[in-house]
């Protein structure tokens, strides 16, 4: 008898012992079940700043170009052989001259020449390298210059100037585009029309400045014919 309520009491209070130390165990209110997992910490290298540009890759493509490097433009052609001739206006290209080669003159006579219109003073250049072989004032060329290219086969003649350049003398060696004188309406051109009369004579073996067979100087300061 004794022994049976011995063994009760101790069930009684081995029950009240668990229902008594179990919360203390546990915690207020836990649950192992439901327990939150730690945190898992950062990794530093995720919270870093925006990555930006390498300083290499920018100054690459920020990275002048280099300067283009013009060639010099290339010289005039310098014919040595007077078959290709240099305007003799300066300012007049190709298209504005016009073919007057035939044309009629006073008394029967035919132009033999090509009239360049400009305003008076416009310089006159010479059409090749060569000598002044004359400086003339006749009645209807007015001031003239009879230039003679370096191998004698050809005079170049100019008329109607007013005046020559300074200094500009006989036997004088010139080069070609140097001013030899300026536009004008000297001799038998109309005042009202300054140009320069502009004829190319092939020179007989006399060399006579005043005298040679006429070529049509028009499609030559066209380029588009060569002396013969």
């Amino acid at each position: 008898m004794k022994l049976t309520k011995l063994l009760a009491l101790g069930l009684v209070v081995g029950i009240a012992g668990w229902w008594w130390l179990g919360p203390v165990l546990n915690g207020p209110g836990a649950d192992p079940d439901t327990t939150p997992a730690a945190p898992v910490p950062a990794d530093p290298a995720a919270l870093a700043a925006p990555t930006r540009a390498a300083p290499a890759a920018m100054a690459s493509s920020a990275a002048p170009a280099a300067p283009l490097t013009l060639a010099p433009a290339a010289a005039p052609a310098h014919p040595a052989d007077g078959s290709a001739l240099l305007l003799p206006v300066q300012g007049i290209t190709a298209a504005q001259l016009q073919d007057t080669f035939t044309d009629a003159r006073s008394e029967g006579r035919v132009h033999d020449a090509i009239d360049i219109l400009a305003p008076a003073g416009t310089p006159v250049l010479a059409v090749a390298d060569g000598t002044i072989e004359k400086l003339f004032n006749s009645d209807r060329g007015g001031l003239t210059v009879y230039q003679f290219e370096p191998g004698g086969r050809y005079c170049y003649y100019y008329a109607h100037l007013e005046r020559y350049a300074d200094g500009l003398a006989e036997k004088q060696t010139v080069t070609r585009g140097q001013v030899i004188g300026y536009v004008g309406s000297t001799g038998n051109a109309s005042p009202a029309a300054p140009h320069l009369h502009f004829e190319i004579h092939t020179l007989g073996p006399e060399k006579h400045w005043w005298e040679g067979a006429s070529l049509n100087p028009y499609p030559v300061l066209r380029g588009e014919q060569r002396l013969p």
